[in-house]
């Protein structure tokens, strides 16, 4: 393609949004220009679909919920004047709940004010939080300093609880879990308790909840007396609900302008809502990636933030997409074993890592640069005329078109800046992307029966480890006769597995045999 017909190209697919400091270019994705015709009535029905998501209709029916993390921004568009209100009582108690810990008027009983927030929650309850603290938030701003709990790693736990140090008698503590039966969140949580009972102080005049009314969490929290509990919604899931209480919390009580984060993504719902697909760029996303994957996946997606700020983006995006695209089952219930695999890192740490296996290695992949214009940071030329932000531009530019020359395809995010109103934006756009994306594969995006599957297995494997502990004696035993003195012969292999880690965690001994087969353990 000459250079000309490149510019005539870019100028017939960039969709502009003034409005939002936003454009998306697709001109580089390898669709005929017959391919929007051809997926008209695809689109049609997504379009119906997230109209009647809105309008509440049950969108999670092995739960029997509706969806509607897009009320979360317009309140008034809740199905019911109860949930409209409700949001709005939410949205308020949290912005004064942070005001007020600032101001010293929700403080701490042996000390001044609360200086410090530790988050103890994971997956949604902390992929978004996450980012957005570290896109958002600035030292010499910032009225808090955010520290995050998002595994159920003790050496990680007990890490994050030593960089609080003396400053634990001024964290305040957020326990977010839906459910409030996470084990994840659960056993930080009371890590973290334990923590504070060591060092003299209460854990619950330091703890708030956050969770579904009427959760174990909340009837904990509510009979302990912590200091505040707010709601989490079932129609909400965790990977969209960073602009509910779990994301706004934590912003608001860290300093960041949370409600210009709600306003960018209002407004982006009011833009992506439309159904004029060339002016709207998360039906324009949707149908790239249906294009560039062959709608099944094939193909996976690359994000390149060429921004320091919007590292953790591609970690957001990894559960955003990836829980809701990746199922095994079509809504006609057929096995189509749908999904797009998401993977990132950061310009121009990219051009360091593997852009060589971009340009050159296995075209398994497209990719969605995002190009911030305004450089930020201290101006100073680095040679002549040429500052540092104009390298980190050029090797964006540079590596869009040299992926462009070996045939690899890409399409390119341009914002203005990395603001409260920008990072709305992007989270709302990669929402509606990925609920018109499903639509047009025919798949639920909203339910994740594979979650819940690993949860189940997970708990299986700590009942059997009861069992392994208490089969173990003075009597040094294989993998092998503990399974069958146990009756489970078919899981000799996780046995083994559940013996390593006993051992190694002192509450087994064990030989020193290479062979699994007859290395013997023996209770500690």
């Amino acid at each position: 393609m000459t250079p000309h017909e490149l510019w005539t190209r870019f100028r017939s697919h960039y969709c502009s949004v003034p409005s939002l400091g936003l454009s998306l270019d697709i001109s580089r994705i390898a669709f005929e220009e017959s391919f929007f015709e051809q997926m008209e009535p695809k689109l049609k029905a997504a379009y119906a679909a997230m109209d009647a998501l809105e309008a509440g209709q049950i969108a999670n029916p092995s739960e029997q919920r509706m969806v509607g993390h897009y009320w979360l921004r317009a309140p008034e568009l809740a199905p019911k004047p109860e949930l409209s209100q409700e949001i709005t009582m939410t949205i308020d108690a949290a912005r004064q709940f942070a005001a007020d810990v600032h101001a010293g008027t929700v403080a701490p009983a042996e000390g001044a004010r609360f200086t410090r927030v530790l988050s103890i929650g994971i997956g949604g309850s902390a992929l978004g939080p996450l980012f957005v603290s570290q896109a958002l938030g600035d030292p010499d701003t910032d009225k808090m300093q955010l520290h995050f709990i998002d595994n159920t790693d003790p050496e990680g736990i007990d890490l994050a609880l030593r960089s609080l140090g003396e400053g634990l008698k001024e964290t305040l503590v957020l326990v977010l879990s839906k459910s409030g039966g996470t084990p994840e969140t659960r056993n930080g949580m009371l890590l973290v308790a334990d923590a504070f009972r060591r060092a003299g102080l209460e854990f619950t005049k330091h703890a708030v909840a956050i969770t579904m009314p009427g959760s174990k969490l909340d009837k904990q929290a509510e009979s302990e007396g912590w200091l505040r509990r707010f709601p989490m919604y079932d129609w909400v899931g965790g990977r969209t609900s960073e602009t509910s209480a779990v994301g706004l919390i934590p912003g608001f009580l860290q300093g960041i302008d949370m409600d210009a984060v709600l306003a960018g993504a209002r407004e982006c719902d009011a833009v992506t809502r439309r159904h004029q697909t060339r002016h709207n760029p998360a039906a324009l996303m949707a149908l790239m990636w249906y294009k560039a994957s062959d709608g099944r996946g094939a193909k996976d997606l690359v994000v390149l933030p060429y921004k320091d700020r919007l590292l953790l983006f591609s970690r957001y995006l990894q559960q955003l997409i990836m829980e809701s695209l990746g199922k095994q089952l079509d809504l006609q219930g057929n096995r189509v074993d749908q999904g797009l695999a998401v993977y990132g890192n950061k310009g121009s740490t990219d051009q360091h890592a593997y852009v060589q296996q971009l340009r050159d290695g296995v075209n398994n992949f497209f990719v969605t640069f995002i190009r911030v214009l305004e450089s930020g940071g201290e101006w100073l030329l680095v040679e002549a005329d040429i500052t540092a932000g104009d390298y980190l531009h050029g090797f964006l530019l540079g590596t869009r078109s040299a992926l462009h020359e070996n045939n690899r395809q890409s399409m390119t995010i341009t914002v203005l800046r990395v603001d409260g109103r920008t990072v709305g934006a992007l989270i709302a756009l990669f929402e509606r992307a990925v609920g018109l994306y499903a639509s047009l594969i025919g798949i639920n995006a909203y339910d994740q029966p594979g979650v819940e599957a690993g949860k189940k297995a997970a708990a299986t494997v700590l009942t059997l480890q009861k069992r392994v502990a208490g089969a173990l004696g003075v009597q040094p035993q294989t993998a092998e006769e503990i399974a069958r003195s146990l009756g489970e012969v078919q899981e000799t292999e996780m046995i083994f597995l559940i013996l390593e880690h006993l051992a190694a965690n002192g509450d087994a001994n064990s030989s020193n045999d290479v062979d699994p087969g007859i290395r013997t353990f023996v209770a500690a």
